[in-house]
């Protein structure tokens, strides 16, 4: 298929792109910033540049994986984040719509299910991990990435209801290779946070990258589905109390060894969890399972291998190594 892909030049599209050429497909890739796998250079909110993209690339289903992000929010003023977020994707449906497409992808994100309350977690006085999974609600973001985030999964719903597209939108957790923007509240350093987030919050790029494939393979005849992506977690419902009393005691009855091997790498396992992501139903629905999981950690901590995820503390995304938004 001729696949539009937004977000072409970002952290995503960059292995998104080749792995879609890998599997067969003719990929058009759309993005504010110049990159390799970009073709057209601008704005999911320019209307007129959409329908011309249709009309000279033969577009035959789309991957909206382009948006602004949490980091984006100290950049750009709230209107930024409608025009790119809700009236860009507004954009891409009625252009799938109308070119008669039976499959749409949204990249979504679990940061709209994140309320104040969850983020304060054990500060906060929760007594017990929010386990999340695509039930759970009501849903109530927190700043204006998720609320957009949030706007443009029921455009996406709309659209299937009215026009009957098949949509399935994508909530995945953290793969950003950069520093947390809340770094500073945090003990660990960068690759200890992230291996932690493992247990219940983070995926690799490259395992993201496959479930857009999964998705797109799958969509047609799945109606409009919505599917939390991360590494699939060790814990169970059981765990959520003890999670937010006494996590390191959770983990090592999934993981005796944890302890011993964080130590050697002079690393600390998290205190507390606040929040676990269930990604179940994509592996029910859609075949996908995420290949890297805590235990690879572990693994590689014990081979003396590299982490098998990627920290890059000076990343700096394509379009704002360009100065355009």
């Amino acid at each position: 298929m001729r696949i539009l892909l937004t977000g072409s030049s970002g952290w995503l599209g960059r292995y998104l792109a080749p792995r879609l050429r890998d599997a067969g497909h003719d990929v058009v890739g759309l993005d504010v910033a110049q990159g390799v796998d970009t073709h057209v250079v601008g704005s999911v909110a320019d209307r007129a540049l959409i329908d011309r993209t249709f009309a000279d690339h033969g577009i035959e289903a789309v991957i909206h994986a382009g948006a602004l992000h949490k980091p984006d929010i100290i950049r750009y003023p709230a209107q930024a984040f409608v025009e790119v977020n809700v009236t860009g994707t507004l954009n891409l449906l009625e252009a799938a719509v109308a070119a008669g497409h039976d499959r749409f992808i949204f990249t979504s994100t679990t940061s709209l299910m994140i309320s104040k309350a969850i983020r304060a977690g054990k500060s906060g006085g929760a007594r017990s991990a929010a386990w999340l999974d695509e039930t759970s609600g009501p849903l109530e973001p927190r700043n204006i990435y998720g609320v957009t985030k949030l706007a443009a999964e029921h455009l996406c719903r709309l659209h299937h209801l009215e026009h009957g597209i098949n949509v399935a939108i994508l909530r995945t957790g953290r793969f950003f290779p950069e520093d947390d923007d809340m770094a500073h509240e945090i003990a660990h350093d960068g690759p200890n946070t992230k291996a932690n987030e493992f247990l219940n919050r983070r995926l690799t790029v490259e395992d993201a990258a496959e479930a857009h494939l999964a998705a797109l393979d799958h969509a047609p005849g799945l109606g409009c589905e919505t599917f939390v992506l991360s590494a699939p977690t060790p814990f169970s419902r059981e765990d959520a109390e003890q999670l937010v009393a006494d996590a390191p005691a959770v983990i090592a009855r999934h993981f005796p060894d944890a302890a011993a091997l964080y130590a050697k790498a002079g690393w600390s396992l998290p205190a507390h969890i606040d929040r676990i992501y269930d990604a179940a139903k994509a592996e029910r629905l859609i075949g996908f399972r995420c290949r890297t999981d805590f235990r690879s950690i572990l693994d590689a901590l014990r081979d003396g291998a590299p982490p098998p995820f990627d920290h890059d503390p000076g990343y700096v995304s394509p379009k704002e190594r360009a100065g355009v938004s």
